[in-house]
């Protein structure tokens, strides 16, 4: 029968070759053995967990092996995958369980600060071990694969769901971008609840017979150790702006260990210019790139230190497979040199989201374009994202949705009208500042009311008070002007 994914089409194609690698326990697996780890969850999600076709298997765990096995094992069997991010506050976790209604939940230690039900991750694994290898089975790709949890501008957690298809198809569009072939290895220190860690970091090594490296997260001087490590020989590494800037701040950082690599890989934020130059300079592509969990990597720079630097600001081009476009407020396409939403069309382009019937249609237009809500321009043939339509602002690589804090913030007593907006920092390129009407109250007691509610990663790094904020004539609070407000006090 013909191998009913890229695992199993190398299991079989070149058995022995390394597919994987823990590297904080040491563990390794052929795709000979993966494909057969693969198999036996397979077989335990359906004979010892009873999971059915179109049902949803949460985990809640740091990264290890075992939850790529069990995405892996997820399609086979037409399940559905939620990856959870263990950042989250108990509370926000709950929501989104509540939501997918999982008729697996494994995990570590993690579900126990959580406070949520579930099968503790070494049980799992046993009975994994345990089962007997699932026969082969065939597999359409228009079902949907995996689910990606992220929270949006109304404040409520959403569910993206990624087909098989469109992972596919984010493994070939990675592939011709990054310049990945079998001789590639990506060092995967991103956590495997976001899309790089769980897809962009694993679809494109394993479609042409690569491999990945799992770490168990990002640590300055363990990961230069790492990327110098002749016999993990890593190829490929992504990194936000912050994690790049630390690395260069280590005193035994070394340019020549990232000349080894293809590239390094970056987004999330733009980075700093002298930063960038300084990369460059010690010879180390660092390759920009737009992308979202709803489409997968969509526009990347050229692997060309010259043309990167001729393109500073530049987050390159799409494949041929990718349509996009860039239009105005009426839709109409803009011309090079005028920014315009990004409109995107193809097989990339997520399903829709989970239970959001309204978010959904809002989100594509009438003839199937889906709206990204991030304004670019096209400039000598290289896209550049020059702001956002939605108020989302990234800090430290995690998208921050100011309307999720002001929502919690309306639970606060005696506070009435809130504005988030996210501001430059020189650490974590942005961060939230809270502008509260009304009398000043103690920032720590503010802080440590969020802290009990939302992730720490999204508390605001600032907080003033005001007697008034900006608004529209129909009284809506204009973000832009208070923005442009709080820089000028900066």
């Amino acid at each position: 029968m013909q191998p009913v994914d890229s695992v199993a089409f190398h299991a079989r194609f070149d058995p022995q070759r390394l597919a994987l690698i823990e590297i904080f326990s040491d563990r390794r697996w052929t795709y000979a053995a993966l494909d057969d780890a693969i198999r036996r969850c397979a077989h335990a999600l359906m004979e010892e967990w009873k999971v059915k076709p179109g049902d949803r298997v949460a985990a809640l765990a740091a990264n290890r092996a075992e939850l790529l096995i069990l995405h892996f094992a997820c399609s086979r069997v037409g399940a559905i995958y939620v990856p959870l991010n263990w950042r989250l506050s108990p509370r926000e976790l709950t929501e989104i369980v509540d939501d997918v209604e999982p008729a697996l939940l494994v995990g570590d230690g993690e579900l126990a600060k959580a406070g949520l039900p579930g099968v503790a991750m070494d049980v799992f694994v046993a009975a994994c071990a345990a089962a007997t290898p699932l026969a082969t089975v065939s597999l359409d790709p228009d079902r949907v694969s995996l689910i990606l949890y992220t929270s949006g501008t109304s404040g409520q957690p959403k569910g993206a769901m990624i087909t098989e298809r469109n992972l596919i198809e984010l493994g070939l569009n990675s592939s011709l971008f990054q310049r990945v072939d079998r001789n590639s290895r990506y060092l995967v220190d991103s956590p495997m609840f976001h899309i790089i860690g769980i897809a962009s970091s694993v679809r494109p090594p394993f479609l042409t017979g690569g491999a990945v490296i799992i770490s168990d997260g990002f640590d300055a001087q363990r990961t230069l150790g790492r990327i110098a490590d002749p016999d993990l020989a890593v190829t490929h590494y992504f990194c936000v702006p912050q994690m790049s800037s630390i690395l260069r701040r280590q005193p035994d950082f070394n340019p020549a260990a990232f000349r080894r690599l293809t590239a390094l890989f970056s987004g999330g934020a733009p980075h700093p210019q002298a930063e960038l130059n300084a990369w460059l300079d010690d010879g180390v592509p660092v390759i920009s790139a737009y992308g979202l969990s709803e489409a997968g990597s969509v526009f990347m720079m050229p692997i060309d230190i010259e043309t990167i630097r001729r393109h500073p600001l530049a987050v390159g081009l799409g494949t041929p497979s990718i349509r996009s476009r860039l239009v105005d407020d009426e839709g109409r396409d803009c011309p090079d040199g005028l920014p315009g939403e990004v409109l995107l069309k193809g097989d990339n382009v997520f399903a829709g989201y989970w239970r959001r019937p309204e978010q959904t249609a809002a989100v594509f237009t009438e003839d199937g374009w889906l709206r990204t809500g991030d304004v670019a321009v096209l400039r000598n043939g290289y896209y550049e994202i020059v702001d956002r339509k939605k108020d989302m602002f990234i800090s430290g690589g995690e998208n921050v949705y100011p309307a999720e804090i002001e929502n919690v913030m309306s639970h606060f007593p005696g506070v009435g009208d809130v504005a988030v907006v996210g501001v430059p920092d020189e650490r974590w390129g942005e961060v939230g500042h809270m502008v509260i009407i009304g009398e000043a109250i103690d920032k720590t007691v503010i802080l440590s009311f969020l802290s009990e509610r939302i992730a720490r990663y999204k508390l605001p790094k600032h907080v003033s008070f005001t007697d008034d904020l900006p608004r529209t004539g129909s009284g809506k609070i204009r973000k832009d002007l208070l923005r442009a407000r709080l820089m000028q006090g900066r």
